[in-house]
């Protein structure tokens, strides 16, 4: 496409984007990707080869690493993510999302690398991944600083990768928050015997959300927390985490899987957790833990 605001030969008037002005709309969608650059390629988990045109020798990419896998003591960190140019390369690393408590892979392509997040059992994230219950987040790609774990019944730090929520040991009192940044960390549990509610930490929201915390030893009710939100890089939409389930005197309320940036986290279910949404969503706590959504790999040029 013509930039609408080009100089033209001489004698030839300007054109510009002003009423009347000789030019073509750009579409809507245009205006928030990079430097007006089209998406070309959308590469998923487990490709590890890209075929570029002859003649591209610089590509804009947008690396988002697995989502952490949620476990019992608690939901995943979001994975992380990192964009820039790179020269064209024929090989990738897309990572995998995270299972029973451990960390999302790695995503590479060229020098751009994103870490995974945090697996649910205190695991901290890598390179930009939210840290998962319990655990703290990560400095990114670009250096910008980590979120710390949050203390006991806190919210976690903010950051690139946003730090797990504290854990609660009191009756009725809610599990920490993941915090919220670029990736998302997950939700703690609330574990303390008595008739009180125990509710878990909802995830961390962000571009990707890390999974919700889950409740359990209340005589009464036992809730898990949702997932935290994500947003559609592409088109600005907002990307949901997964609805929490709740459990009766002797069960245990599950969390939501977190919202990744191209899909929505699952629900939880009957002790089970949701799992993360595609592009690096967190998954939530349960007796199984929810799966961490897969990486994802955009290339522009």
């Amino acid at each position: 496409m013509a930039n609408p605001s080009r100089r033209g030969s001489t004698g030839e008037p300007v054109r510009n984007s002003m009423q009347g002005g000789n030019y073509t709309p750009f579409a809507n969608t245009h205006f928030i990707l990079p430097y007006g650059l089209r998406l070309q390629q959308t590469i998923n988990a487990g490709t590890t080869s890209v075929t570029i045109p002859a003649g591209i020798t610089f590509v804009y990419a947008i690396a988002v690493g697995g989502g952490g896998g949620g476990a019992v003591n608690g939901g995943a960190g979001a994975g992380g993510i990192a964009w820039g140019w790179t020269f064209a390369n024929s090989t990738c690393v897309v990572g995998a999302g995270g299972t029973s408590g451990n960390a999302g892979g790695y995503t590479r392509y060229g020098n751009i690398i994103a870490g995974g997040g945090g697996g649910g059992s205190a695991g901290g994230g890598t390179l930009g991944g939210g840290g998962g219950a319990g655990g703290n987040g990560s400095t990114n790609y670009w250096g910008i600083p980590q979120g710390n774990l949050g203390a006991a019944n806190t919210k976690g730090g903010h950051g690139a990768g946003a730090g797990g929520g504290g854990a609660s040991t009191t009756n009725g009192t809610t599990g920490g928050a993941g915090g919220d940044g670029i990736s998302g960390g997950g939700g703690s549990t609330s574990t303390g015997a008595g008739a009180a509610t125990n509710t878990g930490g909802n995830g961390g929201s962000g571009l990707a959300g890390g999974g919700g915390g889950r409740g359990v030893s209340s005589t009464t009710s036992n809730v898990g927390g949702n997932g935290g939100n994500g947003i559609n890089i592409l088109t600005g939409a907002t990307t949901t985490g997964g609805a929490a389930s709740s459990a009766g005197s002797g069960g245990a309320g599950s969390g939501g899987g977190g919202g990744g940036i191209a899909g929505n986290g699952s629900a939880a279910g009957s002790g089970v957790g949701g799992a993360g949404g595609t592009g690096g969503g967190g998954g939530g706590a349960g007796t199984t833990g929810g799966t961490g959504g897969a990486g994802i790999l955009y290339l522009f040029y």
